[in-house]
């Protein structure tokens, strides 16, 4: 057991670290390669602090633990919006005026709907996960074609003032590329090989852990970069980082675990996980889109969505101690 508990800690550290390796080779990769900053923002940096959920989920469901990558999916949009919104939000107000951003809110209200129809009838077949990823590349591909159109956009600038800031070579942006995909993937298996030990020596359902232990761990990408970028004014990175993390992790995290291993779904996962997650999305379209003008997560919005997650945290442990 200790040696599992070991496994989860270093392969956490190291998941953080080559997800951030990752991200800073992709970003200046895509630079040299001509790439504009918009797509970066939107695409590489969303893509990037979403490859621990991916890694983690793929390699959970190739060796037969569906259950925890499903966790680790649903789990990660719930501490992306409550954890890291909220205590971003606390720390420093979001302001929210990116018109790109303005339309993801909506986008990820009806994706996060579509991911709970699928669930309805308790199992996720791989026809289910093949519409999750077709949606995906939709996306993706509307996305890019927005943002080369774009005349110009706020989230856009700051990547661009970002990554102008740089003075990394492009042999080193692959180099760092090359060895944060593969610290990505050894870290994976050290985290998702813990965490089972664990789950089967204390009688704990791997689903339970994929929601908390491997969710926060994979979300700390997310969590590091949103505070970095609000604190320096960049709320729309901010803002970004999540959105775009809990449209992959939807649709593309799910979608792969799913095509790997098809498999039954646990009733709580619907009328627990997945009520909560569409909760805080909903939460998250009334706060951040700003009917009434520009939009603003504030200082008390914070408040409560962090004091959401330490319900919703508090409710897991329970079920875990209490049975």
């Amino acid at each position: 057991m200790t040696l599992a508990v070991l496994a989860v800690v270093g392969g956490l550290a190291l998941l953080v670290w080559s997800a951030d390796r990752f991200v800073d080779g992709a970003s200046v990769t895509a630079r040299y390669a001509g790439m504009p900053p918009l797509l970066i923002g939107m695409v590489i940096v969303g893509f990037g602090t979403s490859a621990p959920e991916m890694v983690v989920s793929a390699l959970a469901s190739a060796q037969g633990n569906p259950s925890l990558a499903l966790g680790n999916a649903y789990g990660s949009n719930i501490s992306n919006i409550a954890l890291i919104l909220g205590l971003t939000a606390v720390i420093c107000p979001i302001a929210v005026h990116s018109q790109v951003l303005r339309k993801e809110l909506p986008i990820l209200t009806c994706v996060t709907l579509l991911a709970a129809f699928q669930l309805w009838d308790g199992y996720l077949s791989a026809a289910d996960a093949w519409v999750l990823l077709i949606v995906f590349a939709g996306l993706m591909g509307w996305s890019i074609f927005q943002g080369m159109r774009g005349r110009g956009d706020t989230l856009g600038d700051e990547v661009e003032e970002e990554l102008g800031t740089s003075t990394m070579s492009l042999k080193a942006a692959l180099t760092w590329l090359l060895v944060g995909l593969v610290f990505l993937i050894g870290s994976s298996r050290m985290l998702v090989w813990g965490a089972v030990e664990i789950a089967l020596g204390f009688g704990v359902s791997e689903l339970i852990i994929g929601l908390t232990i491997v969710a926060i761990g994979t979300s700390l990408p997310e969590l590091a970069s949103s505070i970095a970028a609000t604190r320096k004014g960049e709320h729309d990175i901010a803002l970004g980082n999540v959105l775009g993390s809990n449209l992959f992790n939807t649709l593309a995290v799910v979608g792969i675990a799913g095509t790997i291993h098809p498999t039954p779904v646990a009733p709580e996962l619907l009328t627990r996980d997945c009520l909560v997650m569409g909760g805080l999305t909903l939460s998250l379209f009334v706060m951040g889109y700003g009917f009434r003008g520009k939009g603003r997560i504030n200082r008390f919005e914070g408040g409560l969505l962090l004091c959401a997650y330490v319900a919703y945290t508090t409710r897991l442990v329970y079920l875990v101690v209490g049975g």
